[in-house]
């Protein structure tokens, strides 16, 4: 690999920020096992486990799990294959990362 130069993951924490701050149930997700795409709102949330577990309305594998302790949060998207957010158009966008 030859040397390209880069920045530490500390310049993510805007991106992320802004990524984070907005409402995820109107987010779209794919699911990783049979690739449905639909609204993250759509999904069967289980609330019986230490957490939560949402599932695909079609094939009821996971496809996101949330956890929360009084000082943390989990979240574990394995079962997505992606996640496109609505980000608010009277937000100036910061350009390109």
């Amino acid at each position: 690999m030859t040397d390209m130069s880069y920045l530490d993951g500390n310049m993510l924490d805007g991106p992320l920020r802004e990524l984070f701050a907005v409402d995820l149930s109107s987010a779209t997700g794919r699911c990783d096992h049979c690739g449905r795409v639909g609204p993250m709102a759509g999904l069967q949330v289980y609330s019986h486990a230490p957490g939560l577990v949402g599932r695909c309305p079609a094939c009821t594998e996971v496809m996101l799990r949330l956890v929360r302790a009084p000082d943390r949060a989990w979240f574990d998207l394995r079962g997505t294959t992606f996640l496109e957010v609505p980000m608010p158009l009277d937000q100036p966008h910061p350009g390109p990362l």
